[in-house]
């Protein structure tokens, strides 16, 4: 009796068997027909016994239901998560079929948020970004990518997650790139690769070939993180996160120049003094260092210290172009105020007096923007910004000859854009 039994549960357990793998196969059809529904319809009929499949058999369950979740980039962002989810269940089989669909989401996951980014959907591009990170955990840079355009949505409590992740991960963005300079308007290229930047300078359009180490993100992180607790009331924290990232890196000058413009924004003056001091001290010969420390004396209201930063700047790197161009809007900057007394004066001798006098004010500060924008223009020939602005600048003073020269110039690289 007991023998009978045994034979009738294993002609069961065979017909469930048989049974699976004919609703997997009628997926696998689906599938390839792009009958993504019905390949689901199928693969619902597997799942209450799913548990009693052989590894093979669940792992090859795992990723038809993948695929069909997925549909090619059709499926809901509930069915994508699903789709994620499966693709990590795959144990042992089908490791060629998970890699190649692996790729597949990844190229769709980038496509899609790039498109998003670029239509300034930034919370979709967010949402996309983070994705191809969950497929590619190695891949930081777009968990990155995730956490940055979440706070352009601003989605900043999803922002702040995200970050907080890439700090756990000890996330600092640092890249290899491959630069040379262009001939022709003094800026410096980035190459995908070794080789692109070196046919560049062989072919004699680039000058210059270096490798360079990108900047730390991790300052940046920190002080959005920072930046976010302030926005969110809580100032405390801000100090905390700021205070725990300089403790492991007390040196690190980007890290002390985010506790800067963090001590900047909760309208601590004396403190963010304290830090550019101590940022300098530490990197005291550092071009970039001293022109992003004139930026931000700039933002501050401290024009004499932005200037002293700038042109200390181009004292260590006299090809430094962007320190040339602020230094020229520095001194342009003090044209406004003229403007608005000059608009109140009265019609009295007096009035007429000063205004005279604040006329010529003002025509010197154009002087004295003249030569830092012509130095960027030596360095960077089709800098059109600075070539309008000079162009402007001799057309106020009268300088037609020298306004001529500079509006065929302005012509001549929009022409080439």
């Amino acid at each position: 009796m007991k023998k009978q039994i045994i034979i009738a549960l294993a002609i069961a357990i065979g017909s469930f068997s048989f049974a699976q793998k004919k609703e997997l196969k009628a997926a696998e059809k689906a599938i390839k027909g792009k009958a993504f529904g019905d390949a689901i319809t199928a693969l619902n009929a597997v799942k209450p016994m799913l548990e009693s499949l052989d590894p093979k058999l669940k792992d090859k369950y795992y990723y038809l239901h993948s695929v069909a979740l997925f549909a090619d980039g059709k499926g809901s962002d509930e069915d994508i998560d699903m789709a994620l989810e499966d693709l990590n269940n795959i144990e042992s089989s089908y490791g060629s079929e998970k890699s190649a669909l692996k790729t597949q989401m990844t190229n769709d996951f980038l496509q899609k948020g790039n498109k998003n980014y670029e239509a300034k959907d930034f919370g979709g591009a967010s949402k996309y970004f983070e994705k191809t990170y969950d497929l590619n955990t190695k891949d930081t840079i777009y968990l990155y990518y995730a956490a940055a355009t979440a706070v352009s949505v601003p989605d900043y409590d999803r922002a702040l997650v995200l970050y907080n992740k890439l700090k756990d991960l000890g996330y600092t963005g640092i890249q290899e790139e491959y630069i040379a300079t262009g001939k022709e308007d003094g800026e410096i290229e980035v190459f995908q690769n070794e080789n692109l930047r070196d046919l560049s300078v062989k072919s004699g359009t680039h000058i210059k070939p270096a490798t360079r180490k990108t900047e730390s993100k991790r300052g940046e992180i920190v002080k959005n993180v920072a930046l976010i607790y302030i926005n969110n009331g809580d100032n405390e924290k801000a100090i905390e996160a700021m205070k725990e990232a300089r403790a492991s890196n007390p040196d690190d000058v980007n890290l002390i120049l985010s506790e800067a413009n963090v001590q900047f924004k909760m309208g601590n003056m004396e403190e963010f003094s304290r830090l550019l001091k101590e940022a300098i001290e530490v990197d005291p010969n550092n071009a970039e260092l001293r022109y992003n420390l004139g930026v931000i004396a700039a933002e501050a209201k401290k024009p004499e210290e932005a200037r002293a930063h700038y042109e200390k700047a181009i004292e260590l790197d006299p090809e430094y172009i962007n320190a040339y161009i602020n230094l020229s809007a520095l001194i342009l900057g003090g044209e406004q105020a003229l403007i608005e007394e000059m608009n109140g004066l009265g019609n009295s001798s007096a009035d007429n007096k000063r205004y005279d006098e604040l006329k010529e004010q003002r025509q010197q500060l154009y002087r004295d923007a003249i030569p830092y924008l012509t130095k960027a223009l030596e360095y960077a020939p089709k800098n059109i910004n600075a070539a309008k602005t000079l162009m402007n600048i001799y057309s106020i003073l009268g300088e037609t000859d020298k306004y001529k020269e500079m509006k065929a110039r302005v012509d001549e690289i929009e022409a080439a854009q």
